[in-house]
């Protein structure tokens, strides 16, 4: 049977030129009409398709036939039985990879928008009065160890089951990367406050400034507890090992967007420091390097360029945010690579690079950059980001030995998610490296089913 064609619904967004020079969220959502015309377009097709591709495993078709009909808190209710963060999801999951690529769609007319109806319910389900939840305590405890993804979402599921759930955050706010790692024009802050305020509504308690394996013990922490899920996630800035990075003007992305983020930098009445370049320029291409490029520039800069060291096809990064970044201006210096920061004064000035060319495939499928000799260039920069990734912070292994890591000290878990000590389980970035949120979502969801499973309980969908 021919499918008639409807093109998918634009989320209406800030314009570039305004939007670049302000902190407000770029893509403004649907109203209640887009989203049911958005939803009306699901083919609910028999095998569900869209579902594979999601790591939580949200029940697609399902939702957006409710939305269609104008059945909001019921299509909310339908997603948080697997997400517990769809406002939250909806703005910042790699969609067009996941869910949105398998969409039959996607090859006719373009695919369903389904992070743009899961937004739009995601926040309606935000806007609802609180309500009161008829919790069966099971007198089972777990300590969650950190606030980001994977931490709340395995919060939620034990909570919702009875069981008696303290997060524990060392920053002296909860969301993790969620609050400190992306830019308040992407994801405010308001709604992941709102979204944990739900997890409040559930008994989760939270126990902020506390740094595990200094402020309390692991061993502390098994004492008073049934389970431990650890969700740290990956803070450790990773650098590239050149002259000149101990520079002035030279800084990680992640304390970068920490200051900006997380103490509100961007706020004129705060009183964070943070750098402010003109001339900005940030290495990486992935995520994190573009929320790094399009913070500076709202921060004042003057020019911002991205330098990467493989070509467009090759960056890491959202198309979306690529789209958004070049539509704001940053410049994109590609298939090239810092040799060297180089400065005067104690302070970075401008860097060398040297142009590359692509090579033969690497480990992971893509070619490999390769230096093009005697092609060394110089860009002026008194501010230099470096966004290149991270690893877990050592401080948990460091201080409980008991625990086996792998490479760049990611905790090592098995299939059901838990680590070489007994009762101890761990997901998210803290396990598989710097990752997306959805991925840590699924990870502390997984964990959560297995210490059910420990506990002989079972999962709620409240």
């Amino acid at each position: 049977m021919a499918i008639e064609k409807k093109n998918r619904n634009s989320i209406p967004e800030q314009a570039p030129e305004v939007r670049a020079h302000n902190f407000e969220e770029v893509a403004l959502g649907f109203d209640a009409a887009l989203a049911q015309d958005e939803a009306s377009r699901c083919l609910n097709c028999k095998n569900a398709p869209c579902m594979k591709g999601c790591p939580v495993g949200v029940r697609i078709p399902e939702f957006l036939a409710l939305v269609k009909e104008g059945k909001f808190e019921e299509a909310g209710n339908v997603i948080k039985s697997t997400n517990s963060l769809p406002s939250v999801c909806g703005r910042v999951c790699p969609q067009e990879e996941q869910c949105e690529k398998n969409c039959i769609r996607a090859r006719i007319d373009g695919a369903v928008s389904i992070g743009g109806v899961e937004r739009f319910v995601g926040d309606f389900m935000l806007s609802l009065p609180p309500r009161s939840h008829k919790i069966q305590k099971t007198g089972k405890r777990a300590a969650i160890v950190g606030s980001g993804p994977a931490g709340l979402t395995c919060a939620a599921q034990l909570a919702a089951a009875g069981v008696d759930v303290t997060v524990y955050e060392a920053f002296h706010k909860t969301g993790g990367v969620l609050v400190y790692g992306i830019p308040e024009f992407r994801l405010p802050k308001k709604l992941v406050g709102a979204e944990v305020d739900k997890l409040k509504e559930l008994g989760v308690k939270f126990s902020l400034d506390t740094v595990v394996g200094k402020t309390v013990t692991i061993e502390e922490l098994q004492q008073d507890n049934d389970a431990i899920f650890i969700g740290s996630g990956a803070g450790l800035p990773m650098f590239m090992g050149i002259p000149g990075e101990n520079l002035n003007g030279v800084l990680s992305a992640n304390e970068y967007l920490t200051r900006v983020n997380l103490m509100r930098a961007y706020d004129s009445n705060a009183a964070t420091p943070v750098m402010h370049g003109k001339n900005v320029v940030v290495v990486g291409a992935g995520n994190v390097a573009m929320d790094a490029a399009r913070t500076a520039l709202r921060m004042g800069a003057e020019t911002v360029s991205i330098v990467y060291r493989r070509g467009r096809e090759e960056m890491p990064a959202r198309k979306e945010e690529i789209r958004h970044a070049e539509q704001e201006g940053i410049k994109f210096v590609l298939l090239s690579n810092p040799v060297c920061f180089e400065g005067e004064n104690g302070w970075v000035n401008r860097i060398k690079c040297i142009k590359m060319e692509l090579g033969e495939p690497d480990a992971s499928g893509r070619r490999s950059p390769v230096e093009i000799k005697g092609s060394e260039f110089y860009i002026d920069a008194d501010m230099v980001i470096v966004a290149l990734g991270t690893s877990p912070n050592p401080l948990i292994k460091d201080s409980f030995d008991k625990l086996q890591t792998a490479k760049k000290g990611i905790l090592v878990v098995d299939e059901n998610m838990m680590t070489s000590v007994d009762g101890i389980y761990a997901g998210g970035d803290a396990v598989t490296g710097a990752a997306t949120v959805i991925l840590a979502m699924g990870a502390g969801r997984k964990a959560a089913k297995a210490i059910l499973e420990r506990f002989g309980i079972k999962e709620s969908n409240n």
